[in-house]
């Protein structure tokens, strides 16, 4: 029985706890040529898509989460329900895209089934057409989600036929069985690993305690503000797109990462939402949640930790806001913030999961003050690629928001393109646009700086 992870299961816990929330992620690939048949979509893509195990397994949670939830193959697996059609009103926009990826992201995933949808979106200018990709959370996080996404490329592997025989499912009295089993081990493994646990530490055991300490500092709350609050249904989504090699020259002037150039234009773009909406930027006013990843192995599964960094809004010069933020960030990773959090999270791992349920949910419910927004940043394919013969001009990406953060943030880069997609909630966001032109403004800004310095000595231009 194949188990999701503690930190898989949490997406699903904090869904349940936000019933405004949907925490499925998505890519959307622009692509040119005349858009497929139904008939060719779903031989190709379809068919390369169900031959990935996981996408025709569905959740199954044990009686009183006693245990973990499991993926179990749905036997009743229905490749059409999980492709979707649809086409954009004239003239077939930047802004009608993604007000239909708002609307459909806006959407839960149904539990009942395998938690992914892939949607062909006809009537694009230019005689476009485009893919959206739509993953649950609980499924992959963003780096796995784009080894999902791979399945589509024209040159990937084809599916093998025997791969998509269901296994059956096991049933409710065996799913309690192995959870009782499990929860009798569960106090031996602990043990086994306590007694590990020094000779794992040995000659970490600073820099866990430094760790631990940075990510304490995560529970201050932030200054209250209207970029945090209650949240409704419906989203909206914006996008823009910069050169990923003009975002690389900035960083190499500057000596930052390409990283801290993107959260320093995103530092730039809620301070503007801050004035414009009558209220004083101050250095506690925004903390965003980065994640980061900690793969070690190519499943499917979430392997991310944490950095929370405050972005420096009370700065006015956007050149000091991309210095500080670069230090910022710099003194974090020093700090061994994303280790602890991970190393937290492998211990909660052997926790009963009937509590960790419930505290996740009761947190869920409860107003939290810590984190403003979320930030991420996920590398694509960095050559062109294409998908049933037809070349895939942009990728798009999406993350959802819950639990009071009114917007998030997305990067990814493509084939020399870093697009930038900004997700905000309906009702108290209208000034989304603001936002995602300051954004833009402030990385075009950034290149007119850097030709006019010295590249700095230390060059990290990295991600």
């Amino acid at each position: 029985m194949d188990r999701l992870s503690t930190l898989d299961a949490a997406f699903l816990e904090i869904e349940d706890a936000d019933p405004r929330a949907s925490l499925a992620i998505a890519s959307v690939a622009v692509l040119e040529g005349p858009p497929p048949s139904r008939d060719e979509f779903t031989a190709s893509v379809g068919t390369r898509l169900a031959a990935v195990p996981r996408a025709r397994q569905k959740v199954r949670r044990v009686p009183w989460d006693l245990g973990l939830p499991l993926w179990v193959d749905d036997p009743e697996f229905d490749l059409s329900y999980h492709l979707r059609r649809t086409a954009l009103p004239a003239p077939g926009d930047d802004r009608a895209l993604t007000d239909l990826v708002a609307r459909i992201m806006a959407q839960r995933l149904d539990r009942d089934r395998p938690l992914w949808e892939n949607w062909v979106v006809e009537g694009l200018a230019g005689g476009r057409w485009a893919m959206l990709t739509k993953v649950h959370h609980c499924l992959v996080d963003g780096v796995a989600g784009t080894r999902l996404y791979s399945a589509v490329f024209d040159d990937s592997a084809p599916p093998a036929p025997d791969e998509l025989v269901p296994r059956s499912a096991p049933g409710a009295v065996q799913l309690l069985a192995r959870a009782l089993v499990d929860l009798a081990v569960n106090p031996v493994e602990q043990a086994r690993l306590l007694l590990q646990l020094p000779a794992r530490l040995a000659g970490h055991v600073t820099d866990t305690v430094k760790g631990v300490a940075a990510l304490a500092g995560a529970l201050v709350p932030v200054r209250a503000s209207s970029l945090s609050g209650p949240i409704g249904v419906p989203r909206r989504y914006r996008v823009t797109r910069v050169a990923l090699p003009d975002v690389v020259g900035v960083g190499k002037r500057f000596g930052v990462t390409v990283n801290d150039v993107v959260l320093a234009a995103i530092t730039t773009g809620f301070r503007a939402l801050l004035l414009h909406r009558g209220e004083t930027p101050t250095a506690d006013s925004v903390r965003t949640m980065v994640p980061v990843s900690v793969r070690t192995t190519d499943d499917l599964d979430n392997q991310v930790s944490v950095l929370l960094p405050f972005l420096p809004v009370e700065l006015d010069d956007p050149v000091d806001v991309l210095r500080e933020v670069h230090e910022r960030t710099r003194k974090l990773k020093a700090d061994k913030e994303s280790e602890a959090g991970a190393a937290l999270t492998a211990l909660a791992g052997h926790e009963p999961h009937a509590p960790l349920s419930w505290g996740i949910r009761l947190v869920g419910a409860l107003p939290q003050r810590t984190v403003v927004t979320v930030t991420t940043n996920v590398p694509g394919p960095p050559v062109p690629v294409r998908v049933l013969g037809r070349p895939i001009v942009d990728i798009l990406p999406y993350v959802p928001i819950a639990l009071r953060l009114r917007t998030g943030v997305a990067v990814l880069s493509y084939a020399g393109t870093l697009a930038i997609g900004i997700t905000a909630d309906y009702d108290s966001t209208p000034d989304i646009d603001l936002l995602v032109g300051t954004v833009e403004s402030t990385v075009k800004s950034f290149i007119v700086s850097a030709a006019l310095v010295d590249p700095a000595p230390s060059i990290r231009a990295g991600g």
